[in-house]
């Protein structure tokens, strides 16, 4: 599914994993988790009980455990207090079974796999772990904070033989599956480019979630939360609202993006990008650092993709298409299926190929809920077989750097370059004047990272 991985090479990414290593436990042979057998019960734990994660739990985890029964949720974590409650009355746990730390929990020999739904700044340290443990993941995306984040897990998942997927569901919508069998026969001839965009006019904007009365210094964990983001001061507004904000999240990229890029790399064929380069700004909500109109374009050795989002105007339907485009033919991502068009120059060629002037294909399951309940189940069914899933970690690695080198772009005020043999960001385009430095992977001295963190 994915290009081979090449070793590492950067001297600023070894040091950055060095780093990050020493601080991820080894746990004990007893803390393993065991062979599944093919009509074993999956026990399953939960990390972070918040908006996402009781959404995992209505929407897929407790349905799959009550009505299908293959799997069992045996423990969960959080740091907020009526998060903790909300785990026990809705999984049914006993107290002794919903913790604080999530390593307690990993230690845990009866946990199968972990589900990890936390902000994105966490991602790196707990995934590690789970991998320490000994335990299979399913990761809500975007993969990491990072660049050098996500090739660790993907480089430690394969050394480790564990299963980890990433949690963007439309990889598993089968419209991409159709749209890359299509590439595959020819029909379009070369892949040349893509388009896709996101758009919603909110009143108040995005990730305006409640802040709830009962969060305060005393039911919130805050010095856990901050973890390795800068040390400031409590926030209830950053607690639920993180993606809000710098420290914590990248904004439209990879919490909407990341759902965009996913599906069509995965019909084109996952791969790094070369160049990305992103504009956009704040024009409407200013009630944040990261912007409400954003817009990039990844280039790869071959094509380019062009991602555009805001949460300040719908555009009234009158966005662009989501589509994939080829030197002969046009593959149209339209409500439920596909709709392959040729260009007419190409006309008689596609006829005589697919026996059709213009190809419409459609493949069950068509509802949203039955794709993202498809791709947990993936999931699943990769634990039980050790095969990986249909997003796996090389491939979201992939995904997590374009995304990623897409908001340095727009932090930066230029263009981003990739050296995809290497692995490595391409410090090769100037600076803005007076920039300091907010991207990352510069080859800083002693592996830091040039925005200052180490892991």
């Amino acid at each position: 599914m994915v290009a081979p991985h090449h070793p590492l090479t950067r001297r600023g990414f070894l040091g950055q994993a060095a780093v990050a290593s020493s601080a991820v436990p080894v746990l004990s042979a007893a803390t393993r988790t065991r062979v599944l057998g093919a009509n074993d019960r999956i026990n399953v734990a939960l990390i972070g009980v918040g908006n996402l994660g009781i959404r995992h739990l209505r929407e897929r985890l407790l349905p799959i455990s009550k009505e299908k029964q293959s799997i069992q949720m045996v423990a969960a974590c959080d740091i907020y207090e009526k998060a903790k409650e909300r785990a026990r009355t809705l999984i049914g746990l006993e107290r002794r079974d919903v913790h604080h730390d999530y390593r307690e929990m990993l230690s845990r020999a009866d946990v199968d796999a972990v589900v990890i739904v936390t902000p994105e700044h966490h991602h790196h340290r707990m995934a590690m772990e789970a991998l320490a443990a000994g335990k299979d993941i399913y990761l809500e995306k975007p993969m990491t904070y990072l660049i050098g984040e996500a090739r660790e897990i993907a480089e430690t998942v394969r050394k480790a033989g564990r299963v980890l997927q990433v949690g963007s569901q439309h990889v598993s919508d089968p419209r991409y599956q159709l749209a890359r069998e299509v590439i595959e026969k020819g029909w379009i001839g070369e892949v040349l480019g893509g388009q896709a965009t996101w758009a919603s006019n909110l009143l108040h904007g995005l990730w305006q979630y409640r802040i709830e009365p009962e969060a305060t210094e005393k039911t919130i964990d805050w010095a856990a939360f901050l973890g390795p983001a800068p040390k400031r001061r409590f926030s209830a507004e950053r607690y639920f609202r993180w993606r809000k904000y710098w420290d914590y999240s990248g904004g439209i990229g990879p919490d909407l993006f990341y759902h965009e890029l996913s599906p069509m790399m995965l019909a084109i064929g996952p791969q790094f990008p070369v160049r990305v380069s992103a504009h956009g700004g704040i024009r409407f909500s200013r009630d944040r650092e990261v912007p409400d109109v954003f817009s990039m374009t990844a280039e790869y050795e071959k094509f380019a993709i062009e991602l555009s989002g805001n949460s300040a105007y719908s555009l009234l339907g009158a966005n662009h298409r989501k589509a994939i485009f080829g030197r002969e033919a046009t593959i149209a991502f339209v409500n439920g299926a596909i709709e392959v068009k040729p260009e007419p120059v190409f006309r008689s060629k596609f006829e005589k190929a697919t026996g059709k002037k213009e190809l419409r294909l459609q493949r069950e399951p068509k509802d949203y809920n039955a794709i993202r309940m498809a791709h947990f189940e993936n999931f699943l069914t990769s634990m039980r077989t050790r095969k990986q899933p249909v997003f796996d970690a090389d491939f979201g690695y992939r995904v997590t750097t374009a995304i990623k080198l897409g908001v340095d772009s727009y932090r930066q005020s230029r263009m981003m370059a990739f050296d995809p043999r290497s692995e490595r960001v391409v410090d090769n385009a100037p600076r803005r004047p007076g920039y300091e430095g907010t991207g990352e992977n510069y080859e800083e001295p002693g592996g830091a990272l040039s925005d200052g963190r180490t892991g």
